[in-house]
């Protein structure tokens, strides 16, 4: 497990973002979190090995902005190993370094409402939760919404979670004093994050769903089938490896899935 030696800061919101190859809208990314309404918050920019100008991008940025609550990380990568899988060993970097009780997530091409974190943190203070997600909207290229809105379910359990990825993880909070460290760690597979929503979910915590827009999901303008082969490969492979189901009960919930998936993206 990884753990900061400080102590947690109670109303901070830690917001973690892997940055990789981001030169065309880090900045629109660090402006999302530096408008937002509610200010108590720590933004940790975890570059990746980035090899196009992100890092002059955001070097030459910050140092205008002068804001002591962006902090840039630079992630070191020694070997090919250390590269594979950066998302999430950014995530997870990030998450050894957040000083917060709360822990946000947020990928360097997507955007925030302006009163994103005011309102996912009242709510999940209202329902006493550790874990809570928002609704969202497809993007385009530049982050203009599509009309597209994903809304979600008041809670989601771990066997309904095996059914339904509705879990975005630009939307997500957790409460650290309700949800270890330990469970927020991100495996080294293929949809991490969704491995660790499962893991989560399976240690016996609820998640809770606020269903309101707030989040823009960018996205290319074209989607091409082998990014849709790759997501099928990449949900049977976490139902046989990361939720170690059978092949039977993995076919029993990849049907539901399939029809969730499709249905959110027509």
């Amino acid at each position: 497990m990884m753990s900061a030696s400080f102590a947690k800061e109670d109303g901070l919101v830690s917001i973690i973002v892997p940055v990789h190859n981001a030169e065309n809208f880090i900045i629109e990314t660090i402006d999302c979190v530096r408008e937002q309404s509610y200010k108590d918050w720590e933004l940790l920019l975890i570059e990746d090995g980035s090899t196009d100008h992100t890092m002059d991008v955001m070097s030459t940025y910050l140092e205008e902005l002068q804001d002591e609550r962006v902090k840039l990380v630079k992630r070191e990568i020694r070997s090919p190993e250390e590269k594979s899988f950066g998302a999430a060993r950014a995530r997870n970097l990030g998450l050894s370094l957040a000083r917060g009780r709360y822990i946000a997530y947020l990928d360097a091409d997507d955007r925030w409402a302006v009163d994103k974190l005011e309102k996912e943190l009242a709510f999940l203070q209202e329902k006493q939760a550790g874990f809570v997600f928002t609704g969202y909207e497809f993007g385009d290229e530049n982050a203009n919404g599509t009309g597209k809105v994903v809304q979600v379910p008041e809670t989601i359990s771990y066997k309904q979670a095996l059914a339904n990825t509705t879990i975005f993880t630009s939307t997500v909070m957790l409460d650290t004093e309700k949800v270890d460290r330990s469970l927020m760690e991100m495996p080294y597979i293929k949809s991490e994050d969704t491995a660790s929503w499962w893991r989560i979910l399976k240690a016996g915590v609820t998640a809770y769903g606020l269903d309101e827009n707030l989040v823009v999901y960018r996205r290319a303008g074209k989607t091409l089938s082998s990014n849709k082969l790759e997501a099928i490969r990449r949900i049977w492979n976490l139902y046989r490896q990361a939720a170690e189901l059978s092949v039977f009960a993995s076919v029993c919930h990849f049907i539901p899935w399939a029809y969730r998936a499709v249905k959110r993206r027509v």
